[in-house]
């Protein structure tokens, strides 16, 4: 996967890209993700990329040509997918979006800043605009790694086990059971028997059913259009009720 960036500030992914599991994912060359400074495509003699709002307001806004230009450069330079702006009026991002995008050979993501950008942009060159929720950045930069991580953690080889992401949060509508590893004992807490009586299909019943009490504490939400039987559903939330009480 090719995933190009488009920012004022690359400077800002450069640990982003040279650690943990997307550093090596890049080493071994699983996939190609480039940042792109967008001033030197500025036609002003100062490199400006931002002016002042028509109808007033405050901030300024990034002007059109150097992003236009930026992304006609990334698509000639073989970044296919669709050209995605990182912004608090887009679509709020979900796991779903994540795996639809994650069957892409690759996307370029544009990082607004200041008051935003200036809509002509958007209207020639970008095809989505995706939010990570309502809240406001000071720039998109954040937000384009954070999609970034998510989408390419599908890419084959990257995790190491494709097992990682089919067991995980928002893979089947609930949140993720509850993990533990060694030692047993931590100042007085134990591991869940279960977990280490090795019957596995006892396992995987206690983790259905965290995942279903961790929902219907946490995410509520989720809770109510996740699938689940009648019994599953009746149960965690009498067992719910039992641990308010």
């Amino acid at each position: 996967m090719k995933i190009a960036i488009l920012t004022l500030f690359p400077e800002m992914f450069d640990s982003f890209l040279s650690c943990s599991i997307i550093g090596r994912a890049r080493q071994e060359k699983l996939i190609d993700i480039e940042p792109m400074d967008i001033r030197p495509f500025s036609d002003k003699k100062h490199k400006n990329t931002d002016d002042y709002p028509f109808g007033g307001g405050a901030g300024m806004v990034m002007t059109a040509q150097p992003i236009v230009d930026a992304v006609k450069s990334a698509r000639e330079k073989g970044f296919s997918g669709p050209c995605i702006y990182l912004s608090p009026r887009g679509k709020a991002l979900v796991q779903d979006k994540v795996r639809e995008l994650s069957q892409q050979d690759g996307m370029i993501l544009l990082c607004g800043h200041y008051e935003g950008v200036d809509q002509r942009a958007i209207d020639l060159v970008v095809d989505e605009e995706i939010s990570l929720g309502d809240f406001v950045l000071t720039g998109g930069e954040l937000a384009a790694m954070a999609l970034a991580d998510a989408v390419v953690r599908y890419v084959p080889g990257v995790l190491g086990s494709e097992e990682s992401t089919d067991e995980e949060s928002f893979s089947d509508g609930l949140l993720e059971y509850p993990h533990y590893t060694r030692p047993r004992t931590f100042e007085g807490l134990d591991v869940p028997e279960v977990l280490v009586g090795g019957d596995h299909a006892k396992i995987k019943a206690w983790r259905r059913q965290q995942s279903l009490l961790v929902t219907q504490k946490m995410r509520p939400d989720m809770f109510e259009t996740a699938t689940m039987t009648q019994k599953e559903r009746a149960a965690t939330v009498l067992a719910a009720q039992g641990e308010d009480a």
